[in-house]
């Protein structure tokens, strides 16, 4: 029962968590108003702003440096995972969301040209374009994280 009582009550992880849940209904929300739709799946699906991914990482380590240092190993490491995950965010999840519309414009255009005896079979779900995040959505969710995890540093952690 102690491990479930030291996990609820680890600020550091509270902070980054808390991040990750303020951007992921922040961008519910934009996407509500740009929309005009609810999609609820936003609340827990990745792309999009602002970035969770780097809100939640970037919150991480700044929490981590309040609570152990910032000379500490704990900062060291939160913040280099931060590097990576925001490299990775911008970078090879961006690029499969771009392969992923092209790939349905192609699936779309083989379905429309069914000419022959025996087209080619598709599977119907489509791919998820939502996977990566531009340079903006990044930076403005690493943002929000800084700030939440400066936030709760001061008056917190």
């Amino acid at each position: 029962m102690r491990f479930f009582s030291e996990i609820i009550c680890n600020k550091v992880l509270l902070t980054s968590v808390g991040a990750w849940f303020f951007c992921q209904v922040i961008k519910t929300i934009i996407n509500f108003l740009v929309t005009k739709k609810w999609d609820f799946e936003r609340l827990v699906g990745s792309g999009g702003m602002p970035s969770c991914h780097s809100a939640t990482v970037c919150s991480l380590a700044v929490a981590s440096g309040y609570a152990y240092g910032f000379d500490s190993f704990q900062f060291a490491v939160t913040t280099m995972l931060a590097i990576i995950v925001m490299y990775d965010a911008r970078g090879v999840r961006q690029e499969t969301g771009k392969q992923a519309v092209v790939i349905k414009q192609i699936t779309e255009y083989l379905e429309k040209s069914k000419t022959t005896k025996h087209p080619p079979e598709f599977d119907e779900e489509m791919l998820k374009e939502l996977v990566g995040h531009t340079f903006l959505q990044v930076v403005v969710g690493a943002t929000i994280g800084i700030i939440i995890g400066i936030v709760s540093g001061t008056f917190w952690i």
